[in-house]
Parts: structure tokens; C-alpha cells; sequence
């Protein structure tokens, strides 16, 4: 058993709500890549609302938080389900916006929410799960590998 594991606290994995949105994009802000991609305003503009909307509407995609003591969110992932033809018409899944809250950091919650997104891909028929990160999260990059993650890929993006 890891290090990170024999002291992770106890964290459920729900589905994530209408009312986690907030916290979640304050997450997803919460450093050097994703601050100046986020809108951090109170209200929260609503273009995040519609997207949670859409999200928690589509089968093939799951936004999750862990909750912690007291029923804090600690935590969120969302899993993309994603059909198609290669390998034999195989699903695969496709992990995305790992956040742990930055103060929660280091405590095994991150390694709880990839591995139920790793159990739920497999149950639900995925045979291979992908993930992107940053070329700069080289911290985030160790985390995976120590998961069994290979780099085996060369990502390219186009922003419009």
C-alpha cells in the first residue's frame, strides 16, 4: 500500500451538482494554467452553469467531486466515455480536470478519484483510459506514472 493511500482520508465520490459548480471552478483556477482561463465572479457568469448542464444531460460523460468531513468539496474529475471504431469498436475513457483542493493536496484523494474513474471506465466497458497534462505538471506527471500510466503520446491542441 502507497504512502499516499495508508493516509488518505476518508472521501465519498458523488456525482457532481449544481450547487459543487463553484467550487469546482474555483479549483480548476487554483493555479498558474488554469487562473487565467477561468472567470472567478459573483455571481459565476453563467456560461458555467449551461456547461454543467450540458454535462450532467450527456450518458457518456460524468463530472464527480469527493466530498470530505463535513461534506466539503476536497475534490472533482470528470470521466468522458467516448465510443469509436479503433480497436475492434472498443470504448475508451478519458480522464479530465483532475483538481484536488490545494490545501487537501498530497493526502491520497487525487489517487481515490483517478482510480474509481479507472474502475468505472472498466465497468462500463472501456479498454483503454487517456489522460492529458500540461508538459509544465511535472508533479502531475509522476502522480500518473506511479497509477501505471505510460507516456506513449505526443498531445496537440488548437484554441479558438
Amino acid at each position: 500500500m502507497s504512502a499516499a493511500v495508508a493516509r488518505a482520508p476518508i472521501v465519498v465520490i458523488r456525482r457532481a451538482r449544481r450547487d459543487d459548480v463553484e467550487t469546482i471552478v474555483k479549483m480548476l483556477a487554483d493555479d498558474a494554467l488554469g487562473g487565467p482561463r477561468g472567470r472567478l465572479e459573483t455571481p459565476l457568469p453563467a456560461a458555467y452553469l449551461a456547461a454543467f448542464e450540458r454535462v450532467d444531460r450527456d450518458p457518456n460523460l460524468t463530472l464527480v467531486v469527493a466530498e470530505g468531513e463535513g461534506g466539503s468539496v476536497v475534490g472533482c474529475l470528470q470521466l468522458c466515455i467516448l465510443p469509436g471504431l479503433s480497436s475492434q469498436g472498443a470504448s475508451r475513457g478519458l480522464i479530465e480536470d483532475v483538481r484536488v483542493a490545494s490545501d487537501c493536496r498530497g493526502r491520497g484523494i487525487g489517487e481515490q478519484l483517478v482510480r474509481w474513474a479507472l474502475a468505472e471506465a472498466r465497468n462500463r466497458g472501456c479498454r483503454l483510459v487517456e489522460l492529458l497534462t500540461h508538459h509544465t505538471r511535472v508533479d502531475a506527471q509522476r502522480f500518473y506514472e506511479r497509477l501505471g500510466f505510460v507516456r506513449n503520446h505526443v498531445g496537440m491542441t488548437i484554441r479558438f
